[in-house]
């Protein structure tokens, strides 16, 4: 599983920009916690190769699918939390109990520093949760 601030990374596609181009349809990880964004590892060097030919074509966007085949997103995304396949509440209900079992592992261990990093990792899911929660039912 990929970690980034000792969440889970949430796998996906999305757009990047790449200094004056943007790039379309790549797979990206995605920290819910700092909110880093980052090529997901096993396509990097083609999104790397890829980037750099457009800039030196001075493309405005490009679409990583059009020049690099990722033939199984779901085996790509077999290490990360995938929200393809699951609604952002679902995803941040099982962030938030994957860190309350870390919690519990940490008061055992008497790990105060882990403690206090788990605390501020639920307030800031819970937070995230209640916004995303408020903002569904504004549109329902």
């Amino acid at each position: 599983m990929s970690f980034c601030c000792g969440a889970s990374m949430i796998g996906t596609i999305g757009t990047l920009r790449n200094q004056y181009t943007y790039i379309h349809q790549v797979p990206i990880l995605y920290c819910p916690i700092c909110q880093s964004i980052e090529v997901h590892p096993k396509i990097k060097d083609d999104y790397d190769i890829l980037a750099d030919y457009a800039q030196s074509d001075q493309a405005p966007e490009i679409h990583f699918g059009d020049y690099v085949d990722v033939q199984d997103l779901h085996d790509l995304f077999s290490d990360c939390i995938d929200i393809e396949e699951q609604s952002m509440t679902v995803v941040l209900r099982s962030q938030i109990d994957h860190a309350l079992d870390l919690l519990s592992v940490a008061k055992k261990l008497k790990d105060r520093e882990w403690e206090m990093q788990l605390f501020h990792r639920l307030k800031v899911l819970s937070e995230r949760l209640r916004r995303y929660e408020r903002k569904e039912a504004q549109h329902k």
